[in-house]
């Protein structure tokens, strides 16, 4: 089953995001939104979160119109999973996991034991097992990041929404998240992910689309897809993309044309 968004509009308030986007997310498949600052990913995540209303068009799940969905029907089927924060509060990780089994407790129910146990095998699948009882304003951000996406998956959702993941992470931190995304895909969920960086697209994901000023203008396989001639529409730099038989993919280097020296 699917995730799709047909001739869609976005935007909020007096202001129109973005038009005419149709985009799949299929099942079990990694899709990352590739663009600019200010070209509309946000804008799009959150409507497809049904937290911002279409301007037109329509989000579908199994080609069912998620417009007028009970939010939570809509949690239990797609989980956000929000770029890593400082917490004011000291909960304990195993805490703040727990929240994402708001989805499935009754409205006026308190958590009970098969939803602590879902929140343990939630950080025990993740392999953080041993921050449960840590608090979770004395992780490092890349362990704040894997506790968020511990929480999505104790929703037990089919889809999980990534806005950028590995934004402000060490290359450590950031490589465990893209780790874990490859991982979670092998599990059968569908993840749609965005960020800034062309070599995310081609370490995790399976297909890859470019934004651009509120549209989708490519959309494919990470190798047909990020180009050279297309990372110059969108960011407006000379880069190269390079295959490294060392990593078994290509990677994207800037282009030393750019200050006038032979590549």
């Amino acid at each position: 089953m699917s995730l799709a968004a047909e001739k869609l509009s976005t935007g909020y308030g007096g202001a129109l995001v973005g038009e005419n986007i149709d985009l799949e997310l299929k099942a079990g498949e990694a899709l990352c939104l590739l663009g600019p600052n200010g070209c509309g990913k946000t804008t799009l995540f959150k409507t497809l979160l049904g937290l911002l209303p279409a301007r037109a068009g329509r989000v579908t799940f199994a080609g069912e119109d998620m417009a007028g969905w009970p939010r939570k029907k809509l949690a239990r089927t797609v989980a956000y999973v929000p770029q890593a924060h400082a917490a004011f509060f000291p909960f304990l990780a195993r805490d703040v996991v727990l929240m994402g089994r708001a989805a499935r407790v009754g409205l006026f129910d308190q958590p009970g034991e098969a939803d602590r146990a879902a929140a343990i095998a939630a950080l025990d699948s993740l392999g953080i097992g041993r921050l449960a009882k840590r608090s979770y304003t004395e992780l490092s951000g890349g362990e704040r990041q894997l506790v968020l996406i511990a929480r999505a998956l104790a929703q037990e959702p089919q889809i999980l929404v990534m806005d950028e993941p590995t934004a402000s992470l060490d290359l450590g931190n950031e490589t465990k998240v893209l780790q874990q995304v490859r991982a979670l895909k092998g599990r059968g969920l569908s993840v749609v992910l965005s960020t800034h960086d062309p070599d995310h697209a081609f370490f995790a994901a399976d297909r890859v689309a470019l934004m651009a000023d509120g549209g989708i203008v490519a959309l494919g396989a990470p190798e047909d897809v990020i180009t050279p001639t297309n990372l110059m529409r969108l960011y407006g730099v000379a880069v190269s993309v390079v295959y490294v038989p060392e990593l078994g993919r290509r990677i994207v280097a800037p282009s030393m044309r750019n200050e006038g020296t032979a590549p």
